[in-house]
């Protein structure tokens, strides 16, 4: 305790009923004010935190706390970088800025033009946060750092971030405008939290496809701006092929695989399971696929697989899955990256080592904190398209005919026939499946649907209103009985998009205790983003939601007045 009392800090010992009982002189200066219990130093103090935060005549402190054999040991250390107006949060934000299409500009520009529009770019970020009195700083090719006092944060938004504009209009002989992506991180007890919050909002803006600004206010609130623009698309194969290894490598290690979906799996859910037991089953281990619900959308696929030796016993349900998972099983999470939307969340808290891999615009539900390898590619069409890709890349497998063709199947769905959401490397992997033996034929009567199924649709589409000038809107009735009305309303959306003049469709249906959205847009309203407004989310062109709590007719009107809020923001 000697060593204790004469550090250059105050300093005080606590009993167990935490009593003051000793203290050194830097604290004893303090005691001018009577200062009787340590409640009267730091608000709502407790002994199991080991840093807490306290205001003394003006002055910000980190409290720090160690027990010791008879009670407590608490130093105060002075911290500059707390905001006096409001304990626990910096006077400051952080942010990371980076042009994220930076390497396909290059290949697209003259290389004596390059050095220059880089130049140029560099200028005006510097200039864009040195007029607002803040620090900015590049760190690696096209990428900065900067921060701004926080109360600069109001302007920020009144100037709409009109850094990306300015960015965007910069041509130099560039096929493509260079955008950017932003992460400002705020509202932390230390700049550093700050700067911890600023990469975890640029992953989030990275993982939503990039061209767009997300703040983290705090531990758990976020605001986004932009993401307007279509995702990047990658094609650099190294990245599969890193991933390919990875996964390999976690399989080689584990004692048997799990792998799980959605709920309500879709053909892409089901067909990159399929790939994913493939690949486990090459490496000779046991593998399961957790599915509740055979919906009608894999009913055709789910039949086949089953009727192969392959996938004997190969499907368990979420109880099987719970009773069976063991410390070195590998848990396989694929076509979703939020827990609550899994098959089975529970195997989420007690699975040791999982994988992700999705397509979806990251949200800020994101499972990926917890995972050993994630596969995240806003680009891509699909999860089937991604699982793909790593099977290209995996020397000497071969897939049965019905996992091909559930591949194919996957990402033919999610790009509604090869419509929406293709790049280089969709193409790329269906081209690898129809070579390694899918019958396109076949592929296509899975997804055959029932005749009640086809009236039912029609019925939607002929009952949809016209909203917005270039909106339509419609419900599927109540009282329609069917065996996946989430599917349903899906794929109304899609036929409500082949109508004149119609840019985004949105379909409603009552689902249990929630109204069910599916939204889907040609490109120019961002669909995403109304339905993010909605707590839903998905991809620009497809999303969707749910509205707990309401009827149809009041869910029809907030979603209204959504459409109406985003078309003024716009």
């Amino acid at each position: 305790m000697k060593d204790l009392v004469s550090i250059p800090f105050p300093y005080i010992r606590l009993d167990k009923n935490l009593n003051i009982v000793d203290f050194n002189n830097i604290y004893e200066s303090w005691n001018k004010n009577n200062i009787k219990t340590i409640y009267d130093l730091v608000d709502g103090f407790d002994e199991k935190k080991s840093k807490q935060f306290a205001l003394i005549e003006n002055i910000c402190y980190d409290v720090y706390t160690t027990s010791v054999e008879d009670g407590f040991d608490v130093i105060f250390i002075e911290n500059p970088y707390l905001n006096k107006e409001g304990l626990g949060a910096s006077n400051i934000l952080a942010g990371i800025l980076i042009v994220d299409n930076i390497a396909e500009i290059q290949e697209t520009m003259d290389e004596i033009r390059f050095p220059h529009f880089n130049a140029i770019i560099e200028r005006k970020i510097n200039e864009y946060f040195n007029n607002m009195g803040g620090l900015v700083t590049k760190f690696d090719n096209s990428k900065y750092i900067f921060i701004l006092n926080k109360n600069k944060f109001n302007l920020l938004k009144e100037d709409k971030f009109s850094i990306v504009e300015q960015i965007g209009n910069v041509e130099m002989g560039n096929d493509v405008p260079a955008t950017l992506s932003i992460g400002i991180g705020m509202n932390g007890c230390t700049v550093n939290e700050d700067m911890v919050f600023a990469r975890g909002a640029l992953d989030l803006a990275l993982g939503r496809g990039g061209n767009q600004i997300v703040i983290k206010e705090g531990e758990d609130k976020y605001a986004f701006f932009g993401g307007d623009g279509r995702e990047i698309s990658k094609n650099s194969r190294v990245r599969a092929r890193v991933k390919a290894s990875g996964l390999v490598e976690l399989i080689m290690s584990s004692s048997d695989v799990i792998v799980m979906g959605h709920k309500d799996p879709d053909l892409d859910s089901l067909g990159s399971a399929s790939g994913i037991y493939a690949i486990a089953k090459f490496y000779d281990k046991k593998c399961k696929i957790v599915l509740n619900n055979i919906t009608s959308s894999i009913s055709a696929l789910y039949e086949r697989l089953c009727d192969t030796d392959r996938y004997e016993n190969a499907f368990i349900s979420s109880s099987e899955a719970l009773s069976t998972i063991k410390r070195g099983t590998l848990l396989v999470v694929v076509d979703t990256h939020r827990e609550f939307l899994t098959e089975c969340p529970e195997l989420l808290k007690v699975a040791k080592t999982i994988v992700l891999i999705d397509h979806h615009r990251m949200s800020t539900e994101a499972i990926d904190e917890k995972c050993a390898l994630v596969y995240h590619e806003s680009y891509a069409s699909s999860a089937s398209e991604l699982v793909t890709e790593m099977i290209m890349h995996i020397k000497g497998i071969r897939l049965i005919k019905t996992e091909i063709e559930g591949l194919l199947a996957g990402i033919t769905v999610d790009t509604k026939n090869f419509a929406f959401k293709t790049g280089i490397k969709t193409f790329e992997a269906a081209a690898y499946l129809k070579k390694n033996g899918a019958d396109t034929m076949s592929v296509r009567r899975l997804f055959k649907n029932s005749f009640d199924e086809y009236l039912v649709r029609s019925e939607i589409v002929r009952n949809s209103e016209l909203i917005f000038d270039n909106m339509a809107i419609s419900v599927m009735n109540e009282n329609v009985k069917v065996d996946n009305p989430i599917l349903l309303i899906a794929q109304s959306a899609d036929e409500l998009l082949n109508l004149n003049d119609i840019e985004a469709s949105f379909v409603l249906c009552k689902y249990g205790d929630k109204v069910c959205v599916s939204a889907r847009s040609l490109g120019k309203i961002n669909v995403q983003k109304l339905m993010e407004m909605l707590g839903g989310g998905g991809h620009q062109t497809g999303a969707a939601a749910q509205i707990k709590g309401v009827c149809i007719d009041e869910a029809i009107e907030i979603l209204k007045q959504k459409i109406k809020e985003y078309l003024e923001e716009e």
